[in-house]
């Protein structure tokens, strides 16, 4: 059923669910996804794919769809990332075309006027009847920026233009009546925007700020926070990963701690890479094929470029970046394996998990099959059609 309109915003927060462990799509915008593979069957992007995958996982009960903002991708023989769908525009799309499902928009706050960007997610809300959400973003790439002719701000000053700018976008979200608005960055006269956001409720806000001052940001404006999970140990060899459970619960604990001592509640999200086939052999199989033997290489070597990571196929140092990046956090296993690593990751404290598939539309039905049951049958969630409001 459809979110009503007087849905309380803790409904909003929730993605309409009561499951304890929240599952979603993450990057799916993007051709090839999230993985540099040259395999055939890697994610096309396309827009008619991305219309099944949200249709299938708004059946199947997944809480959220969530995309990269990207303006241009890392080349390689596959042009990795190069196509996309622009989110805003591809959020009010899909939300129109499903029922259920919370499906993000990624705004880079430089390049977004906030005052056009307020109504273009008010616009994907109504369309989805209140199941819009904002992934916040004050930064990006350099050469992405520059395609705008935006120059990069220094790295804590995104974070004071990104206040003024999400400043901006609540008022016009709540006010009545016009404003003028003077700050460092924005000096804005007789500003107004209607409609207001569905129901009068606001739309669920997602940020992923990795340093001190970008988790103040996220702690005092965020109903959501989204961070890495690193591996204690990969074994290639038997594809086991280990996470580290005691460094990614610290990290856990600190966000739900400084979020408690401004009186406020937060979500905590991460995303994984999930191989899964019925034996742990034919998925460390898969995953050597796919992200070892058949990777987009040149795509991968751009990405560590990009980060100041100097190219050296004869350092050890450098051959472990590239295979960091490839893999990033990866679930690969059977059925058991993988849903027993979904449940440690729910133990250390993550309230969802946004996966990446190497074929969406062909692997999610596997992973409806085998590893939700698990997860039901371990009490993380619960059967579908109970799990949200009806």
């Amino acid at each position: 059923m459809l979110l009503e309109q007087n849905a309380p915003v803790a409904n909003r927060s929730a993605m309409g669910s009561t499951n304890k462990l929240k599952l979603g799509i993450f990057g799916c915008n993007l051709n090839s996804g999230k993985n540099a593979t040259l395999v055939p069957e890697r994610w096309s992007g396309s827009w008619d794919d991305n219309v099944r995958l949200a249709q299938m996982a708004d059946d199947y009960g997944l809480e959220f769809f969530l995309p990269l903002g990207r303006w241009r991708g890392w080349g390689g023989a596959t042009h990795y990332q190069e196509s996309s769908f622009e989110t805003l525009t591809w959020a009010a799309a899909l939300l129109a075309l499903t029922k259920r499902i919370t499906i993000f928009g990624t705004v880079h706050t430089p390049i977004f006027h906030p005052v056009v960007a307020a109504k273009q997610m008010v616009t994907a809300d109504h369309a989805g009847h209140g199941r819009f959400g904002l992934n916040l973003v004050v930064g990006n790439k350099d050469e992405e920026f520059g395609m705008f002719g935006v120059s990069l701000l220094e790295h804590d000053e995104r974070y004071a233009h990104g206040q003024e700018w999400l400043d901006i976008v609540r008022r016009l979200w709540t006010e009545p009546e016009n404003f003028d608005f003077n700050g460092k960055y924005f000096q804005l006269t007789d500003v107004l925007s209607k409609p207001k956001p569905y129901g009068g409720t606001q739309p669920l806000l997602l940020n992923a700020g990795l340093s001190e001052i970008g988790q103040d940001f996220g702690v005092r404006n965020c109903d959501a926070f989204f961070t890495a999970v690193r591996a204690s140990e990969f074994d290639a060899q038997s594809g086991i990963v280990t996470p580290d459970v005691a460094g990614v619960a610290k990290i856990v604990d600190s966000l739900r701690a400084r979020a408690a001592a401004v009186g406020r509640t937060m979500g905590v999200y991460t995303n994984v890479n999930v191989i899964c086939r019925p034996t742990q052999k034919e998925a460390i199989e898969y995953y050597r094929y796919v992200l070892d033997e058949h990777a987009d290489w040149e795509a991968v070597d751009a990405q560590l470029q990009q980060q100041g990571i100097a190219r050296d196929l004869h350092s050890p140092t450098y051959l472990a970046h590239r295979q960091r990046a490839i893999r990033q956090f990866p679930f690969i296993g059977d059925p058991d394996t993988v849903a027993g690593l979904f449940q440690t990751l729910s133990d250390v404290g993550f309230d969802g998990i946004g996966m990446t598939i190497v074929n969406y539309l062909d692997e999610l039905p596997y992973l409806r099959a085998e590893i939700i049951p698990r997860l039901e049958k371990a009490g993380l969630r619960a059967p579908k059609g109970s799990e949200r409001e009806s």
